[in-house]
């Protein structure tokens, strides 16, 4: 098709993405022709490592190479990233994962402002202080949650509609608790607690990031277990469907079950299946990849280094 307006036959599919990030670069005043692409990726498949947002990133750089467009900026870059993924993929995420891949490092956004995001920068080495990052995938595929997924946004935007605003950045909490017994009629319990969340929450990552800056790594973990328990109770985005399948709340279990008291383990991520995180303590990292690919198979526990270096396009 010789177009780039959006094709509702592709939606939820890798051809979207490309359409989506052509349509964005060409826009700022290029013009498009093909190019062969070959991704080498060590990503696993449905791991929910953000994945779809490191294409988008990726797609968008080699377009920009190619095709000459002026240098964009990693907040723009994530924005036509979002955008496609929003339009022309047709999933409703935010902008906190194409964010992430596009600045690279350990990152602080704020999005109160979704047209010019705030965003800060740490140098931080975790194994410097005595942990590994270890992603452990659950063995669920969490685009099969689409659907859960989009539910988060949706309720804590029908809570916020409630006080004729658009988000819950927008509400005042001293209003939301007043009117909680009416709010929990109209819209029922969980978009009540996925609210609570969302406030809790956003303290924590506020109190997260002043932990890493002064490199107090021990509050940091505390104040990440407490963020994990948020999400699996109130925001509930560990289980998708309850039932006798939870894989995502059984690898929390098996990690926990590991550290014993030691270190940190949460969902990542939109949850719903993909991955959860964990921080474990350098002398316990072999034992626990060990243990974690002996009960969800090998290969699901992998112990990762994080990047400074976002998203970019470079001549070989």
């Amino acid at each position: 098709l010789d177009t780039l307006d959006v094709q509702e036959s592709e939606k939820g599919t890798s051809a979207s993405l490309v359409r989506g990030m052509a349509h964005e670069i060409a826009a700022l005043g290029v013009e498009p022709h093909g190019f062969d692409f070959a991704f080498t990726c060590s990503v696993p498949s449905g791991g929910g490592l953000s994945s779809s947002a490191a294409v988008e990133a990726a797609y968008g750089r080699a377009m920009e190479t190619l095709w000459g467009a002026p240098a964009i900026e990693p907040v723009a870059l994530a924005q036509m990233s979002q955008r496609t993924e929003n339009n022309y993929y047709g999933k409703p995420c935010g902008l906190m994962d194409q964010a992430a891949v596009c600045l690279g490092g350990l990152a602080y956004m704020d999005f109160e402002d979704q047209a010019q995001p705030k965003t800060q920068k740490l140098e931080l080495n975790f194994e410097d202080h005595g942990y590994a990052l270890v992603l452990v995938k659950v063995g669920t595929d969490h685009v099969a949650a689409t659907d859960d997924y989009a539910a988060v946004p949706r309720e804590m935007q029908d809570v916020a509609a409630e006080f004729g605003k658009a988000r819950l950045c927008e509400v005042n909490v001293a209003d939301f608790d007043a009117k909680l017994p009416e709010l929990r009629a109209k819209l029922g319990d969980r978009a009540c607690l996925r609210a609570v969340h969302y406030w809790y929450e956003n303290g924590l990552v506020d109190k997260r990031w002043a932990a890493l800056n002064a490199g107090d790594i021990d509050q940091f973990l505390v104040l990440t277990r407490e963020s994990g328990a948020s999400s699996a109770m109130y925001l509930q985005n560990v289980v998708a469907k309850l039932g006798s399948e939870q894989p995502s709340m059984y690898a929390l279990a098996l990690a926990e079950h590991v550290l014993d008291g030691r270190g940190a383990v949460r969902i990542h991520g939109g949850g719903f299946g993909g991955t959860i995180q964990a921080f474990v303590p350098l002398d316990l990292v072999d034992t626990f990849i060990t243990k974690m690919n002996s009960w969800l198979g090998e290969g699901s526990a992998r112990h990762y280094a994080i990047s400074d270096k976002g998203a970019y396009a470079a001549w070989l």
